[in-house]
């Protein structure tokens, strides 16, 4: 059978090394500690047996917060009660983190006026949702000659969205595309 008594308390002791993050109560094996109490106060320098014996007569956790220090910091506090309110702020950071996304339009150096205010519009939305813009204009064969054109394209672009948004990038040739990059205006 493959529970065998050993096993688990190897198991087990293995899944609980994973959790902790500080050490608790009799993990700290330190001589002395600086002691800091539930309330905050500073309770001065303690020996690790003492500091125990004070967290355990008001019923709290005794929580090495800072292990580098000299002497180790420690504080009396509920450490169930820490864990949870972390993984609340963890878990309320993550809801309000907004991830911003490139978004490319791509061009041609001889696109029509109606095509060319399609992407602008296109490239409006983008940005009224957050997210940055690289515009690009891929040159074909000889229009590899006329790259004045493109830029001159880019530039009209970025003229035409500038109520929305800030150019990052001026025009830069990269082999045969010729791309910028818009950024939106911060509207507060």
């Amino acid at each position: 059978m493959l529970w065998h008594p050993l096993f688990c308390c190897l198991f087990l002791e293995v899944l609980t090394i994973a959790k902790l993050d500080h050490q608790l109560n009799e993990e700290i094996r330190d001589k002395e500690v600086r002691l800091i109490g539930a309330d905050g106060a500073q309770l001065g320098i303690v020996s690790s047996a003492e500091a125990n014996a004070m967290a355990e007569e008001q019923g709290m956790d005794l929580v090495k917060i800072s292990p580098n220090a000299v002497p180790p910091v420690c504080k009396i506090m509920d450490y169930s009660k820490f864990c949870y309110d972390q993984k609340k702020r963890e878990k309320d950071a993550k809801k309000n983190q907004r991830v911003v996304e490139i978004k490319e339009i791509r061009m041609s150096p001889s696109i029509d006026t109606n095509d060319f205010n399609t992407k602008v519009k296109a490239a409006q939305k983008f940005l009224s949702d957050g997210n940055r813009v690289k515009v690009s204009v891929r040159f074909r064969g000889r229009e590899m000659a006329h790259t004045n054109l493109g830029e001159k394209l880019l530039m009209d672009f970025a003229e035409a969205t500038a109520d929305v948004a800030n150019m990052e990038k001026n025009p830069k040739l990269e082999g045969r595309f010729m791309a910028m990059f818009l950024t939106p205006k911060n509207s507060k």
